[in-house]
């Protein structure tokens, strides 16, 4: 998970592990990541190659294209193959563009 943590380091934003404490979260821009669930492959009915999902969200408080830019640079620096979607939190009122992609652990 180092790598993981080294490459959202890349993109610049303040980051943490899914939340910032209470009081701590920084001015918009910045991220968060998950790790939900595992993105293993089986052989023979066994865990052949061990990974993990992560979901990656970026928070802004406008749509910023160049910042999705950078992010995804960034993603493609590592090979990382990713899915993007957006939603508008209205009671944040935040834009979050969650790029969901596997990651080996």
């Amino acid at each position: 998970m180092e790598e993981l943590v080294r490459m959202m380091g890349e993109t610049g934003l303040p980051f943490a592990y899914d939340h910032f404490a209470e009081g701590e979260s920084p001015e918009p821009p910045f991220a968060c990541y998950l790790l939900p669930g595992s993105d293993n492959f089986a052989a023979d009915g066994k865990v052949y190659h061990k990974g993990v999902n992560v979901h990656l969200e970026v928070y802004t408080d406008k749509k910023d294209p160049e910042l999705e830019e950078r992010v995804e640079d960034v993603l493609d620096a590592h090979g990382v193959f990713y899915n993007k979607s957006e939603t508008w939190i209205g009671s944040e009122r935040l834009y979050e563009v969650l790029y969901v992609f596997g990651w080996e652990a």
